[in-house]
């Protein structure tokens, strides 16, 4: 599922896999997160992603005509606040989807799938 819409100079078409890549680079640049992690649904195992599959950690639901949600799945540091950490990559997700992409972000949703030291 592609996102299109149009502005004064022709229109835009922004690709699920865009957003996915986006997000998951933004999340990982903040302090924290140790990884982005993919549950697979088979046997309830957390796995680690490298950055070849940030994709598996991120979920993107259009909302809107362009408007998305984003759900990251992550694994974060141990000692670290998950209240701060949370809030970082919220703001940081939905400034880079909105200012790289042009599309509005309307919720970002952590899932804590698991603690590393």
């Amino acid at each position: 599922m592609a996102l299109k819409f149009t502005t004064e100079m022709g229109s835009i078409q922004v690709t699920d896999d865009v957003l996915l890549m986006i997000a998951g680079y933004s999340a990982l640049e903040c302090y924290g997160i140790v990884a982005m992690a993919s549950k697979r649904a088979s046997d309830g195992w957390v796995e680690l992603l490298g950055r070849e599959n940030l994709s598996r950690g991120v979920r993107i639901r259009a909302t809107g005509e362009d408007q998305v949600d984003v759900d990251l799945y992550i694994i974060v540091e141990y000692g670290v606040s998950i209240a701060a950490v949370a809030n970082t990559i919220i703001e940081t997700v939905r400034y880079k989807i909105e200012n790289l992409a042009g599309i509005r972000v309307g919720q970002v949703n952590i899932f804590i799938e698991s603690i590393r030291v």
